[in-house]
């Protein structure tokens, strides 16, 4: 699940985030530790434009240090980056911190990866926005390179030029999962041809199979292999009857019949399902999340 309190945007924030702090995602993360979710995401943004902020509000937590300081206080779940808005940094950047977050986590790392769509941020920061996909597709090559074993990587591109620095701590993982994010055709085929992993942005459930198949023919005609994560954004949910207004969009119900609706998606060939409930306060988010790792998960 995408943690709340981390970023605020109209579009899925509740009012009750406005008020929150560091000691509610705290509870979040034990909470989804606890339950058996496999990982907890935050997002990137680094500077939110007038112009924007009516919509996105200026709420975004730094996902490093976010997801270190949660990594401190859980024991299992895994820390996703959705998604980390690489092309705003040097790769050997991204990967110090990455890489000492792994470490720190023992191995917890996921690295979602995504190409960014506020140009104010890329213009501040001395980044290239129209240049943007392009950036992205050799920044995940030199953070493969840079996240790897070597304690001295080496990267010879058009955007990015290093070798002979070193850096350590290295991961704790021999691979950390680079998983991309992004529903558009690039974002696509970026993560059929790079990524560990695709992550969706906001593709209902009748579009996904036909991105699906986009993805294993592109894997397939490229002649890639390997262990490939596909991701899906299931519908926001409420476990049982709902005592008020959750939006017509909410999937509600028993336990049995959430769990029939989301085992739609595994059908499509998605592996791994975020999900998002709807609550009015933390106490009501921490007790959907239990009732969903008690009795809908193990109906999955």
């Amino acid at each position: 699940m995408q943690l709340p309190v981390q970023s605020q945007s109209t579009m899925y924030a509740e009012p009750w985030e406005a008020g929150a702090g560091p000691a509610d995602l705290v509870e979040i993360a034990r909470a989804a530790d606890r339950a058996g979710f496999d990982y907890i995401a935050s997002c990137d943004h680094v500077a939110i434009p007038r112009r924007l902020a009516p919509a996105m509000s200026t709420v975004w937590y730094d996902p490093v240090a976010t997801l270190a300081h949660l990594a401190a206080v859980t024991e299992r779940v895994r820390l996703l980056s959705h998604v980390a808005v690489v092309g705003l940094r040097h790769p050997l950047l991204t990967a110090k911190q990455y890489a000492t977050l792994d470490h720190l986590s023992g191995g917890r790392l996921v690295l979602g990866v995504g190409a960014g769509h506020v140009r104010e941020e890329f213009d501040v920061l001395g980044a290239d926005f129209e240049r943007r996909g392009p950036v992205l597709d050799e920044t995940v090559d030199a953070l493969r390179a840079a996240l790897g074993p070597e304690e001295f990587p080496e990267h010879h591109g058009k955007f990015h030029d290093f070798e002979g620095l070193g850096q350590r701590p290295r991961p704790a993982q021999p691979r950390v999962p680079l998983w991309v994010g992004g529903s558009s055709p690039a974002a696509v085929r970026r993560a059929a041809l790079k990524g560990d992993g695709w992550l969706p942005q906001g593709d209902p459930r009748d579009r996904l199979p036909g991105q699906i198949a986009t993805l294993t023919r592109l894997r397939a005609d490229a002649g890639v292999e390997g262990p490939f994560t596909v991701g899906a954004i299931t519908e926001p949910l409420y476990v049982g009857a709902p005592g008020w207004d959750v939006g017509r969009r909410t999937l509600t119900g028993a336990p049995q019949e959430l769990a029939e609706s989301l085992r739609a998606y595994r059908a499509m060939g998605v592996d791994q399902v975020q999900v998002r409930f709807r609550s009015r306060s933390r106490g009501e988010l921490l007790d959907q999340m239990a009732s969903f790792g008690a009795d809908v998960a193990p109906h999955l």
